[in-house]
Protein backbone atom coordinates (compact mmCIF):
# COMPACT_ATOMS: atom_id res chain seq x y z
CA UNK A 1 0.00 0.00 0.00
CA UNK A 2 1.37 3.36 -1.20
CA UNK A 3 0.28 6.60 0.63
CA UNK A 4 0.62 9.92 -1.20
CA UNK A 5 1.22 12.81 0.66
CA UNK A 6 -0.86 15.67 -0.29
CA UNK A 7 0.70 18.72 -0.75
CA UNK A 8 -1.05 21.51 -0.03
CA UNK A 9 -1.35 24.59 -1.84
CA UNK A 10 -3.08 27.82 -1.30
CA UNK A 11 -1.96 31.42 0.39
CA UNK A 12 -1.31 31.82 3.96
CA UNK A 13 -2.72 34.40 5.57
CA UNK A 14 0.42 36.76 5.71
CA UNK A 15 0.78 36.42 1.95
CA UNK A 16 -2.83 37.16 1.76
CA UNK A 17 -2.51 40.01 4.27
CA UNK A 18 -0.03 41.34 1.91
CA UNK A 19 -1.62 41.66 -1.45
CA UNK A 20 -4.33 42.95 0.35
CA UNK A 21 -2.45 46.00 1.97
CA UNK A 22 -0.35 46.32 -0.96
CA UNK A 23 -3.46 46.61 -3.15
CA UNK A 24 -4.97 48.95 -0.87
CA UNK A 25 -2.13 51.21 -1.08
CA UNK A 26 -2.07 51.64 -4.77
CA UNK A 27 -6.03 52.32 -4.57
CA UNK A 28 -5.22 54.95 -2.40
CA UNK A 29 -2.31 56.38 -4.68
CA UNK A 30 -4.66 56.40 -7.55
CA UNK A 31 -7.68 58.37 -5.17
CA UNK A 32 -5.31 60.83 -4.42
CA UNK A 33 -3.40 61.23 -7.73
CA UNK A 34 -6.52 61.14 -9.88
CA UNK A 35 -7.85 64.13 -9.57
CA UNK A 36 -4.60 65.90 -9.60
CA UNK A 37 -4.86 64.83 -13.39
CA UNK A 38 -8.75 65.12 -13.69
CA UNK A 39 -7.55 69.33 -12.61
CA UNK A 40 -4.76 69.01 -14.91
CA UNK A 41 -7.05 68.18 -18.10
CA UNK A 42 -9.06 71.18 -17.10
CA UNK A 43 -6.13 73.58 -17.30
CA UNK A 44 -5.05 72.35 -20.73
CA UNK A 45 -8.57 73.04 -21.83
CA UNK A 46 -8.26 76.31 -20.64
CA UNK A 47 -4.91 76.81 -22.57
CA UNK A 48 -6.61 75.30 -25.61
CA UNK A 49 -9.58 77.99 -25.47
CA UNK A 50 -7.06 81.04 -25.06
CA UNK A 51 -5.15 79.29 -28.53
CA UNK A 52 -8.51 78.98 -29.95
CA UNK A 53 -9.78 82.89 -29.50
CA UNK A 54 -9.79 85.24 -32.14
CA UNK A 55 -7.08 87.35 -33.01
CA UNK A 56 -5.53 86.35 -29.64
CA UNK A 57 -2.33 87.76 -30.72
CA UNK A 58 -3.13 90.95 -30.69
CA UNK A 59 -4.75 91.00 -27.43
CA UNK A 60 -2.91 92.34 -24.05
CA UNK A 61 -1.96 90.48 -21.43
CA UNK A 62 -4.22 91.35 -18.64
CA UNK A 63 -6.73 90.56 -21.63
CA UNK A 64 -5.43 86.79 -21.64
CA UNK A 65 -5.11 86.27 -17.95
CA UNK A 66 -8.90 87.50 -17.73
CA UNK A 67 -9.79 84.95 -20.69
CA UNK A 68 -7.83 82.25 -18.20
CA UNK A 69 -9.41 83.39 -15.00
CA UNK A 70 -12.44 83.18 -16.43
CA UNK A 71 -11.89 79.46 -17.64
CA UNK A 72 -10.61 78.54 -14.17
CA UNK A 73 -13.76 79.98 -12.80
CA UNK A 74 -15.91 77.94 -14.85
CA UNK A 75 -13.94 74.54 -14.52
CA UNK A 76 -13.37 75.12 -10.87
CA UNK A 77 -9.56 74.49 -11.47
CA UNK A 78 -7.81 74.88 -7.94
CA UNK A 79 -4.36 74.69 -7.28
CA UNK A 80 -3.15 76.95 -9.59
CA UNK A 81 -2.89 80.76 -9.39
CA UNK A 82 -2.50 83.14 -11.79
CA UNK A 83 1.06 83.72 -10.33
CA UNK A 84 1.80 80.65 -12.31
CA UNK A 85 1.11 82.35 -15.59
CA UNK A 86 4.19 83.48 -18.05
CA UNK A 87 2.53 85.28 -20.95
CA UNK A 88 5.51 86.42 -23.26
CA UNK A 89 4.77 88.50 -26.81
CA UNK A 90 7.09 88.93 -29.55
CA UNK A 91 6.31 91.44 -32.24
CA UNK A 92 2.79 91.86 -33.02
CA UNK A 93 2.04 88.42 -34.13
CA UNK A 94 3.42 85.61 -31.66
CA UNK A 95 2.64 85.25 -28.17
CA UNK A 96 3.38 82.60 -25.53
CA UNK A 97 1.55 81.18 -22.65
CA UNK A 98 3.18 79.12 -20.12
CA UNK A 99 2.06 77.33 -16.95
CA UNK A 100 3.89 76.15 -14.60
CA UNK A 101 2.57 74.65 -11.06
CA UNK A 102 3.70 72.00 -8.72
CA UNK A 103 0.76 69.97 -6.22
CA UNK A 104 1.59 68.43 -3.14
CA UNK A 105 -0.90 66.23 -1.98
CA UNK A 106 0.00 64.17 1.46
CA UNK A 107 -1.15 60.67 1.38
CA UNK A 108 -0.72 59.42 5.10
CA UNK A 109 1.24 60.37 7.49
CA UNK A 110 4.35 62.34 6.46
CA UNK A 111 4.24 60.31 3.08
CA UNK A 112 3.32 63.14 0.14
CA UNK A 113 3.10 62.88 -3.34
CA UNK A 114 4.93 65.61 -5.51
CA UNK A 115 3.25 66.38 -9.21
CA UNK A 116 4.72 68.83 -11.58
CA UNK A 117 3.15 70.64 -14.79
CA UNK A 118 4.72 72.52 -17.10
CA UNK A 119 2.72 73.35 -20.09
CA UNK A 120 2.90 76.14 -23.08
CA UNK A 121 0.78 76.92 -26.09
CA UNK A 122 2.28 79.34 -28.92
CA UNK A 123 0.38 81.14 -31.10
CA UNK A 124 1.28 83.22 -33.93
CA UNK A 125 4.64 83.64 -35.99
CA UNK A 126 8.26 84.19 -34.46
Amino acid sequence: MTSYRKREQGLTFITLSLILVLIGFFTLLILKIGPIYMNHSKVMNALAAVENTIDVETKSKREIRDILEKRFDINYVDGVDLQDVEITKAHDNHLRVQIAYEVVKPIMGNLSVLVEFDDEIEVGEE
